[in-house]
C-alpha cells in the first residue's frame, strides 16, 4: 500500500508523535484515527517509517549509529572478551529511534537460536538500576526466541530484531547486551550471540520535560490464578503505559482453557480498575478465544506458544494508559466470577503466564524485578495431572506396577487420566459428575440411588481392581454405599470421609469376555452412592 497523499503523511507523523510523548488534545483524534487507519493497514514492513515526524522537516541536530558486537569493531564490544557487551554509550541529551541485533552467525553447524539466556538491559542518565530489563526475544515479541517471525507496529523480527520505540534520553544512554547462561566469554559465546548490533539516535538541544523515560519489565510465574493474581507490573512515579505481550498456557496435558481471564490496570492506588477488560483474548481484539490461526496486525496479534499456550500483543498507541502516582497491571478474574476463580484454584489449573510490559516514566524506573536465573525462565515441561493421585509414588511408579488404566470419575480436567491401548470405559445408567470438593480428590460421580461403571479390557485377563471413595462434605451426616465388581458383593462402607482404597482382585474368568463391571449402591436415605477413582492393573 502507497499513502499518496503527501499532506496526510505529514500530519499523521506529527500526530503519531504526539500520542507516543504527550496526552493530545481531544480534538486530535478525529484528525489521527483516519491516518493512522491508512498508515497501518500498509505491509508489515511500513512500521518502520510510520513513527517518524515530519520527513520533508529540515531540523537541527544529527543522527548517528554505534556499531557493536561485529568483528570490525574493538574486542571489548564482542562477546570474546565479556559476557555483558556495552553496544551504545550515548551522552545525551538525544533520542534513540532504532535498534537493531543481528541473528547468530548461521553458517556454524552447531548454533543454536538465541533464548532467554541474554537479556536487554537498558540505564538512563547514568542510573545503576536498568530501566529496562528483558530477555532479548521477549522484548521482541519473540517469547523464548521460538518464533521465525514476528511483525508489530513498533518491534519485528526476521532474521533481525528491530525496535521502532522512541527513547529520550536528557544525561546519558547505556544499552547493554548480558548474557547469563553457562558458557563462558570467548568464540563459542559470541558464535551464539547476536553477531552485530548498531543502535540509531538523534541529537537533541534539549528534551522537553513532558517527554518520559522508556521502560520495559519481564516477569514470569506459575500460579492457580483463582487463588493469587498475576502481576505484570507494579511501578510508582508518572508515566503511561504504552504497550505489552504476554504468554499463558497450561502445565498439564489436560488442555485447560487459556482465556477469559481479566486484564487490570489500576491506575493511582485505586482499588478498582478503571480499565478492565473481560476475556483475556479479547483484550487483545480477539473473541470467544484466540483463532484457529495465527494473526499478527500492526498494534494486536496473537499466536500459539510452545506448547498448550498462547502468546498475543497489544500496543497502546492511541490509547495509553496514563498514571500520575503508581499502575498496577494484573490478570485475574471480574469481582463476581466466582466460578472461574473456584475453578482456577484446583491444582489441575496450573497457569504459566509470562510478560513484557512497555512503559515510559518521567524518571527512570528503579527497582525493576531482577530476573531468575536462566534455567528458571525456560517455559515449564508440560505433566501428566495425576488428580489426587493413584496411591503409589508416581504416575510412573504406577505404571511400573503394571498400572493399565486410571479413571479421575466426574474430573471436570478429563475422567480418563491414563489408559493403554485396549483399555477404556463405559458409564452405565444416569450419574452426575461432581467435581467441588476441597482438597486434591475434588471430584466423583454421584448418584442417589445408583450407578454403574464398564471397564473395557483385553479377554481373559486377570489383575487387580483398585476403587477409591471419599466423603469429603460429610454428606447427610455421612454416606454409606455398597460396591459390586462382576455381581459380586464386595461390601458395604462407610466413615470414608478421609478417603478409602478399596482394592479387588479379579481372575480371568471374570474378564472373559472383554468387560468387568461395577456396580456402586446408596445405603443410606437421603445421602448419593460416590465414585472418585478407578485402577486397573496387571501384575
Amino acid at each position: 500500500m502507497v499513502v499518496s497523499d503527501y499532506n496526510m503523511k505529514r500530519k499523521c507523523n506529527s500526530l503519531l508523535s504526539t500520542w507516543i510523548f504527550r496526552r493530545p488534545a481531544i480534538g486530535a483524534i478525529s484528525k489521527l484515527v483516519p491516518a493512522l487507519a491508512l498508515l497501518l493497514c500498509a505491509d508489515a514492513a511500513r512500521a518502520q517509517t510510520w513513527p517518524s515526524s515530519g520527513l520533508a522537516k529540515l531540523t537541527g541536530g544529527s543522527t548517528r549509529a554505534i556499531n557493536a558486537l561485529w568483528g570490525e569493531n574493538p574486542v571489548s564490544v564482542q562477546f570474546v572478551s565479556t559476557n555483558r557487551v556495552i553496544v551504545a554509550d550515548i551522552h545525551g541529551p538525544g533520542e534513540i529511534t532504532m535498534m537493531h541485533f543481528a541473528y547468530p552467525q548461521h553458517h556454524y553447524s552447531d548454533t543454536v537460536a538465541i533464548n532467554r539466556d541474554v537479556r536487554l538491559c537498558i540505564y538512563w542518565d547514568g542510573e545503576t538500576s536498568p530501566s529496562v530489563d528483558c530477555p532479548l526475544v521477549d522484548f521482541f515479541c519473540d517469547p523464548n526466541g521460538e518464533r521465525d517471525v514476528v511483525n508489530t507496529a513498533l518491534v519485528n523480527v526476521r532474521r533481525g530484531f528491530n525496535c521502532y520505540f522512541p527513547m529520550p534520553f536528557r544525561k546519558s544512554a547505556r544499552v547493554e547486551l548480558v548474557y547469563d547462561g553457562p558458557l563462558p566469554a570467548g568464540r563459542k559465546l559470541q558464535q551464539a550471540m547476536p553477531c552485530y548490533s548498531y543502535v540509531c539516535y538523534r541529537t537533541l538541544r534539549k528534551v522537553p520535560r513532558d517527554l518520559g523515560y522508556f521502560c520495559a519489565s519481564w516477569r514470569q510465574e506459575a500460579l492457580l490464578l483463582g487463588k493469587k493474581e498475576y502481576v505484570a507490573l507494579d511501578t510508582e512515579g508518572k508515566g503511561k503505559v504504552v504497550g505489552w505481550n504476554l504468554t499463558i498456557r497450561s502445565l498439564h496435558s489436560n488442555n485447560r482453557p487459556v482465556v477469559d481471564e481479566n486484564e487490570k490496570f489500576y491506575v493511582d492506588g485505586e482499588t478498582n480498575a478503571s480499565v478492565e477488560f473481560q476475556g483475556l483474548e479479547d483484550s487483545f481484539g480477539f473473541s470467544w478465544g484466540f483463532p484457529a490461526t495465527e494473526n499478527m496486525f500492526p498494534l494486536t496479534g496473537w499466536f500459539p506458544f510452545h506448547t498448550n499456550g498462547a502468546a498475543a500483543y497489544r500496543f497502546f498507541v492511541p490509547d495509553a494508559i496514563n498514571f500520575k502516582k503508581c499502575m498496577k497491571v494484573k490478570i485475574g478474574f471480574g469481582a463476581t466470577e466466582n466460578g472461574w476463580r473456584r475453578s482456577y484454584s484446583k491444582p489441575f489449573t496450573l497457569l504459566q503466564i509470562s510478560s513484557t510490559v512497555y512503559w515510559y516514566q518521567a524518571k527512570p524506573a528503579a527497582d525493576l524485578p531482577p530476573l531468575p536465573p536462566p534455567a528458571e525462565r525456560e517455559p515449564a515441561p508440560i505433566t501428566t495431572f495425576n488428580p489426587g493421585g493413584t496411591g503409589f509414588a508416581s504416575m510412573d511408579d504406577f505404571k511400573a506396577q503394571g498400572g493399565k488404566l486410571f479413571v479421575c470419575c466426574g474430573f471436570s480436567g478429563g475422567e480418563l487420566a491414563f489408559n493403554e491401548p485396549g483399555y477404556s470405559i463405559s458409564w452405565i445408567g444416569d450419574s452426575e459428575q461432581y467435581d467441588g470438593f476441597d482438597g486434591q480428590t475434588s471430584y466423583c460421580r454421584a448418584n442417589g440411588d445408583e450407578f454403574g461403571l464398564q471397564l473395557n479390557l483385553p479377554k481373559e485377563v486377570k489383575g487387580t481392581l483398585r476403587l477409591y471413595i471419599i466423603d469429603a462434605d460429610n454428606y447427610e451426616g455421612g454416606r454409606k454405599e455398597r460396591i459390586e465388581v462382576a455381581g459380586h458383593n464386595v461390601g458395604a462402607f462407610e466413615n470414608f470421609q478421609g478417603g478409602r482404597w478399596i482394592e479387588v482382585p479379579v481372575s480371568s474368568d471374570e474378564t472373559r469376555d472383554g468387560t468387568l463391571n461395577i456396580r456402586v449402591i446408596n445405603a443410606r436415605e437421603g445421602a448419593n452412592a460416590v465414585l472418585s477413582k478407578v485402577e486397573w492393573l496387571e501384575k
